[in-house]
């Protein structure tokens, strides 16, 4: 048998292990929550973007004092965008999750490249593209 062939149980397993991951993932964003990040990013993730036209790398802590700088957008009352687009898996402990969130005026697409160490799931690569298209109202203005 294949050692990296799967029942349907372990796929089930996996698949709402990696939605919890996504989920704490996308409040971290969402609430400028660092800890939450922490949690589900490996201490060695790579963080890059080329949406600038140059490359932007940052290691995990300077990822992480990033997200402590600006205002939550939670605080901010923006409304939450975010989903998953798709998550694929390559073996019992190698996923790749496509989502997409929104912050501000910026909105992203990260392509997230998950590990199963240490017994849980960690994002171990976040690399994203990223555009500003401004807020549209929530609520028509009243005349």
């Amino acid at each position: 048998m294949d050692p990296l062939a799967s029942t349907e149980s372990d796929t089930e397993a996996r698949t709402a292990q990696v939605a919890e991951v996504l989920l704490t993932y996308f409040d971290g964003l969402y609430h400028s929550d660092t800890a939450r990040l922490a949690a589900v990013f490996h201490p060695a993730a790579v963080y890059a973007t080329a949406s600038g036209g140059e490359l932007l790398h940052l290691t995990m802590d300077e990822y992480l004092r990033v997200v402590e700088e600006p205002e939550a957008p939670a605080t901010r009352g923006e409304v939450r965008q975010d989903r998953v687009v798709s998550v694929d898996f390559a073996g019992p402990a190698t996923a790749l999750a496509r989502v997409e969130c929104a912050i501000a005026e910026r909105r992203f697409t990260d392509f997230l490249s998950l590990v199963h160490v240490d017994g849980r799931w960690q994002i171990m690569a976040k690399v994203f593209h990223y555009y500003t298209q401004p807020n549209q109202p929530t609520q028509p203005s009243e005349a």
